[in-house]
């Protein structure tokens, strides 16, 4: 907790308590996980899998360590590290964003969807520093619905008149976040109602906003935008724990009693693993009722909230970034996954050749500057003759101990995967690529945090920490 004083009246010295982004961020995750549970029973079946995994995977090989945050302690691992919500307008997700500043996350890392299909474009708000990051990495990938890519015009208008004139926000989670903006945090006592109020706006609704007929337009033209524009909120429609055998999971869900997406999304099983990969339970259909112009009430059904898992390896550089894109391509041009699995086996061993080309031991991948290393001393002297600077010597001397930066974003052709298996083959439409990203930012009120600057400063600046210290211990020598 940090401790504010202020003096309020002629002698009176009024102490403020604020509570500290990170433990705002914690109580809002683990009350999300609760909800979330209780709404989709499936997905607490899913975290007892996934903590049963991991398990197995921690006693049978120290190998899966290396995947693990070095500041993170173990019992931590299988929390949730991201929920997704979908939002209707630009005043919707600038008021998202003062939300969720309060609880420590940012936006970092723009994705266009619409190349895959899919009529959002989205960011991430997660916390930044290490410190952050170690204490709770929880993130929300928060989507903005692209109504220009609605081709009727009247059903455009209609879906942009009833997103506008919806609150999503109560007006006590807006008194509280000005709160906190003018006094700079948010008092301890305001915690638990914030918490709450903030949770109510992403519960689940059983009845839709709008009568039947128009839902049937809305889905017909794209199920996500029937999902965003059909409720008076935006439902929370996964969480997502982190695994440490994403295989594992994927291949028992259906002894669970789940419907797992056909292939895992990202790169193929690794020893050492790159960025993201993620599967999910197919979502859940569930009842919903719809009240025509008489009253009369409709009842029918809703597809959208699913079960998540992910598996998280090395950020990459842009120079790794675009050896991925290339062979990820290069798999998906031989196999095109289908989400009922007919296909599968084919596309992992598309895959699995593909990613042939991908250096997959750490020294190689840093050698050639495909991927983000954290850099430390071990404590150990250089040998004489090697040159202060010289960071490839000082590593293979045992002088610098490098590790993997994990990456912490997402990767949009993944999550258009992962969307899509809960769409079905028919909802692939191919929408015209159109990156907004300034559009998108002045509705956030906000410039993005670029990932790939994010990762190299990190890098960067653990290595200029460990060169200062060498010289100043060989200036003493």
């Amino acid at each position: 907790m940090i401790s504010h004083f202020a003096y309020r009246g002629k002698n009176t010295l009024q102490r403020n308590v604020f509570a500290t982004s990170n433990d705002i961020r914690s109580a809002f995750s683990t009350a999300m996980s609760e909800m979330y549970r209780l709404e989709v029973p499936a997905y607490g079946t899913l975290m007892s899998l996934v903590a049963d995994v991991n398990r197995q995977a921690l006693v049978e090989g120290p190998g899966f360590l290396a995947t693990l945050d070095a500041a993170e302690s173990l019992d931590r691992i299988s929390q949730e590290r991201h929920g997704a919500i979908r939002l209707g307008t630009p005043r919707e997700l600038a008021m998202a964003r003062r939300v969720f500043a309060i609880m420590g996350m940012f936006p970092v890392g723009y994705y266009d969807l619409s190349e895959a299909g899919i009529p959002v474009h989205s960011t991430a708000f997660r916390p930044v520093s290490d410190l952050a990051l170690a204490i709770n990495p929880f993130r929300i990938f928060t989507s903005l619905l692209r109504l220009d890519l609605i081709e009727d015009e009247e059903l455009r208008q209609e879906a942009d008149r009833l997103v506008s004139t919806r609150d999503i926000f109560s007006s006590v989670v807006m008194s509280l976040v000005e709160k906190a903006e003018s006094q700079g945090g948010l008092e301890s006592g305001d915690v638990a109602i914030f918490v709450s109020e903030v949770l109510d706006t992403f519960r689940w609704h059983s009845e839709a906003s709008v009568d039947r007929e128009l839902y049937r337009r809305l889905h017909d033209a794209h199920r996500l935008i029937a999902d965003v524009v059909s409720f008076k909120g935006p439902h929370i429609n996964h969480l997502t724990p982190r695994t440490l055998d994403i295989d594992a999971v994927h291949g028992r869900m259906v002894e669970h009693g789940m419907i797992p997406k056909a292939v895992v999304e990202g790169p193929p099983r690794r020893n050492c693993p790159i960025l993201l990969r993620q599967t999910s339970f197919k979502a859940i259909e569930e009842s919903v009722s719809f009240r025509d112009a008489s009253g009369k009430v409709h009842h029918g059904s809703h597809t959208a909230r699913f079960g998540e898992i992910e598996q998280r390896g090395i950020a990459l550089t842009p120079k790794g970034r675009a050896l991925y894109d290339r062979l990820l391509t290069q798999a998906r041009l031989k196999v095109r996954p289908r989400t009922d699995g007919s296909n599968a086996q084919a596309y992992r061993e598309a895959l699995e050749t593909s990613f042939q080309a991908f250096p997959d031991n750490w020294d190689a991948i840093r050698k050639a500057r495909l991927g983000y290393f954290f850099y430390s001393l071990s404590g150990n002297t250089a040998p004489r003759g090697v040159a202060q600077g010289n960071i490839d010597a000082l590593i293979e001397s045992g002088v610098i101990h490098c590790e993997p930066i994990i990456y912490q974003d997402f990767l949009p052709i993944s999550a258009a995967g992962i969307f899509q298996s809960n769409l079905g083959d028919a909802d692939t439409q191919q929408f015209v690529a159109s990156p907004h990203q300034k559009v998108f930012e002045k509705a956030l009120g906000a410039r993005i945090l670029n990932e790939f600057d994010h990762y190299a400063g990190i890098e960067m600046a653990s290595l200029e920490h460990c060169l200062r210290l060498l010289e100043r211990k060989a200036s003493v020598a």
